[in-house]
């Protein structure tokens, strides 16, 4: 059967098998640091970078990656279109047999892929959430954020008949034929009440395993705001309903 997924081992047992997908948007002081992070670890089989369209000199430091290390691809956005949509082109770019998302801040931490790939490993799992409130260590930040995080997911899990405690993290891992075989549509942070609706749909095998989460705050460039609450609102009813 595999590994116990409470027990998954570390990266360093795990064969590459992991496309990193990571959309960026002006994360020039942390980019470098976060690639170099991802690509240390063993199951990175390949990293899919999109930029969208940054105007701080984050580009330039991205195209050196490629002749560094060719696991590292590189796209970019001539316009500024949304998380949503940097993650649409990453996704498609894919080509390993499992697929995780990665963002550019340092908020996660790579070293913990191997927690999402302990119930794929086990071969009990088609889809791996991470959670933030499951007893991982966490950097203690805005209260108002946790509480309509836990109404965000709360009504999403109303909406789709899951038990998730943390709908809009970050760190999310599937398949790759399930990911690529959907019809994503948000550009923006809508992302993830969408991508959470619509794989609840397929009643395909969801796990949820606990990470540590290490926040920053909107002077350290953290970009998601009050309007993108109401956005997921609007996604959760939007692609539960239709």
């Amino acid at each position: 059967m595999g590994s116990n997924p409470k027990n998954p081992g570390s990266n360093a047992e795990i064969e590459p098998c992991l496309s990193v997908v990571m959309p960026v948007y002006n994360e020039r002081d942390t980019i470098d640091n976060v690639i170099a992070r991802v690509l240390e670890q063993r199951p990175t089989q390949e990293l899919v970078v999109v930029d969208d369209c940054s105007s701080d000199g984050t580009f330039d430091r991205l195209k050196e990656w490629p002749a560094r290390d060719p696991r590292v691809r590189v796209f970019r956005h001539e316009e500024n279109r949304g998380k949503g949509a940097a993650l649409r082109t990453a996704i498609s770019k894919a080509t390993a047999d499992w697929i995780i998302i990665q963002d550019a801040d340092l908020e996660y931490d790579p070293e913990e892929y191997h927690l999402l790939l302990g119930p794929v490993k086990a071969g009990r799992a088609d889809v791996v959430f991470g959670t933030r409130f499951g007893g991982g260590p966490h950097r203690v930040l805005y209260y108002w954020h946790s509480v309509g995080n836990r109404v965000l997911t709360i009504l999403s899990n109303m909406f789709t008949d899951l038990s998730l405690t943390d709908m809009e993290v970050c760190y999310k891992l599937f398949r790759r034929d399930i990911l690529q075989g959907l019809r994503l549509e948000e550009d923006r942070f809508g992302f993830e009440p969408e991508v959470t609706a619509k794989v609840a749909k397929l009643k395909v095998r969801i796990y949820e395993v606990p990470i540590s989460y290490y926040g920053r705050t909107y002077a350290e460039g953290k970009k998601i705001g009050w309007k993108d609450g109401f956005s997921a609102i609007r996604c959760i009813l939007k692609y539960s309903l239709t």
